[in-house]
C-alpha cells in the first residue's frame, strides 16, 4: 500500500480533481446551501459562514495516512469550472479499504461527471494506493447514486432499515461496494 499519499491533481478524459480553493466559495456555497442538493446528505442545508468554514477545512485535507484520513477534492471541467466535489474517506490502512462519495451542483448532474470523477478516484484507490475495496454510503432513496454506484460496478451489500435518525425522520443506509479484483477486471 502506497501511504502516505500527498494529494495532487488527477485527471479524467472531461474532468480534473483539484484541491479546493478559496474561489470555489461561492459555487461551493450555492451547492451546499441548496436544499434539493442536501436532501439525502447527512447535514441540512448550510449558511454561508458555515460553508466559509468547511472549505477551510477540506481545502487542507490533502494527505492519506491513518484511518479517518480524507480527501474532499472539487471536481471541474476541462476549462477550470466548478462541478461538484468528490469524497474519498481512509477507512482502515490494515484492512486497505475506504469510503468514496460525490456531490454535484445541480446544472451538472447527469452529464457523467461523476462516474468520470469517482471512476479516476477508484482507479487510484486500486492502482497506487493499493486498496483492496471501496465502499458508498447513501441514502437509498437518492435513485441517481444508487444507479451511479451500480454503472461503477459496486454491488449492493445492504439495506439498512431505519438506520438512523436524520432531518427528523427515520432513514435507510444502503451499502454499495466494489473490491480491487473487481474493478480490475471491469477496467
Amino acid at each position: 500500500m502506497a501511504l502516505p499519499w500527498d494529494f495532487r491533481p488527477l485527471d479524467g478524459e472531461r474532468v480534473r480533481l483539484t484541491a479546493l480553493r478559496q474561489s470555489d466559495l461561492d459555487p461551493l456555497y450555492a451547492m451546499q446551501s441548496d436544499p434539493d442538493v442536501c436532501r439525502y446528505l447527512l447535514y441540512e442545508p448550510r449558511s454561508r459562514d458555515q460553508v466559509v468554514d468547511v472549505l477551510a477545512r477540506d481545502a487542507g485535507a490533502l494527505r492519506l495516512e491513518n484511518a479517518g484520513d480524507y480527501l474532499q477534492p472539487a471536481i471541474r471541467d476541462r476549462e477550470g469550472r466548478f462541478l461538484g466535489t468528490m469524497y474519498l474517506e481512509l477507512h482502515s490502512v490494515e484492512d486497505r479499504t475506504a469510503e468514496i462519495g460525490w456531490i454535484l451542483l445541480p446544472e451538472h448532474q447527469g452529464h457523467g461527471y461523476a462516474q468520470e470523477a469517482a471512476t479516476v478516484l477508484l482507479d487510484l484507490c486500486f492502482g497506487e494506493l493499493g486498496l483492496h475495496r471501496v465502499y458508498a454510503e447513501l441514502d437509498p432513496r437518492n435513485t441517481a447514486s444508487v444507479a451511479l454506484c451500480t454503472r461503477l460496478g459496486m454491488r449492493e451489500e445492504g439495506l439498512f432499515r431505519e438506520h438512523m435518525w436524520l432531518k427528523g425522520e427515520w432513514t435507510d443506509t444502503g451499502h454499495h461496494a466494489i473490491l480491487e479484483r473487481e474493478w480490475a477486471a471491469r477496467r
